[in-house]
């Protein structure tokens, strides 16, 4: 079974799959964000909020991919024991490189104390800890609409963001395959960029000039990114998150992906490339 079906790493996680042969199925809070999933995949409704829903849901289900949004335990906890209910056999959960940060930052933590509850459960788990999405830059969108111009709040900092679609590509592997369990995967794009080197090679691609405006501090970026304020705990760890990015001028990366796949990471000016039409000023 697939969580996060309809977003960036579960749609490609189901046309892995489907092209795997596999037999799976997607939970979906509403049937109608189904459009565009494979024929081949088998609909339920639940939701991790609502333990009660998730009984019929796991019914029968083998392998479990978590995908769990939000900062609290408590989805972790209702799927978990509905999992453990069900006999499932294997989980393969979506974590972050946060949880490799020296301190531990708050959304490393967030993530250790679900990869916690996953090992205390008892069912063997494949732990993926992706760098940032290449689909974050799809967070450009409204100043690039409006003003034509990115944010940058990191400066000199570095990353070597991943393709959704790469993660996706381990998580069916981890899904169908043995050898996996027990095992964590650092999973990062194979280049690592400052924002300003990610904007220039969307640029290119979508045949425009983008102005990179920076950012004095973190706290400003957040004030920006939520001008009516952000929930405290959730600014703390976006302005703790950037300040660490800003600090970080090499980028984590490792040779996972290659590893895993047989093949270098998908790059950022590929992703630029098949994603160009969803941003302004698309060359003809």
């Amino acid at each position: 079974m697939v969580t996060g079906a309809t977003g960036h790493i579960g749609r490609e996680l189901v046309r892995e799959l489907d092209a795997k042969g596999a037999r799976f199925r997607v939970l979906l809070r509403d049937r109608a964000r189904a459009a565009g999933l494979p024929a081949s995949a088998e609909r339920v409704v639940g939701d991790l909020g609502e333990p009660a829903t998730l009984t019929a849901a796991l019914d029968g289900v083998q392998s479990l991919f978590l995908l769990v949004p939000g900062t609290g335990l408590e989805h972790t906890e209702n799927v978990l024991a509905a999992a453990v209910a069900a006999g499932v056999r294997r989980i393969v959960y979506v974590s972050s490189y946060a949880v490799i940060g020296d301190p531990l930052p708050a959304m490393g933590r967030w993530h250790h104390e679900r990869e916690r509850l996953i090992r205390d459960c008892g069912i063997p788990a494949t732990i993926l800890r992706p760098t940032g999405f290449m689909t974050n830059a799809f967070d450009w969108l409204p100043t690039l609409r409006t003003e034509g111009y990115v944010l940058d709040p990191v400066g000199p900092g570095r990353a070597a963001p991943i393709d959704p679609a790469d993660i996706a590509a381990v998580a069916a592997l981890a899904l169908t395959e043995d050898g996996h369990e027990g095992q964590v995967y650092l999973l990062t794009g194979g280049e690592s960029f400052t924002v300003a080197e990610q904007v220039r090679i969307l640029a290119e691609a979508i045949g425009r000039e983008i102005e990179v405006r920076p950012v004095a501090t973190p706290a400003e970026a957040v004030r920006f990114r939520y001008p009516d304020g952000a929930p405290p705990m959730l600014a703390e760890a976006l302005v703790e998150g950037l300040t660490l990015m800003r600090q970080d001028t090499v980028g984590v990366r490792s040779d996972t992906v290659q590893h895993l796949l047989g093949r270098e990471p998908k790059t950022f000016a590929d992703w630029c490339a098949r994603n160009a039409a969803a941003f302004p000023g698309t060359a003809a």
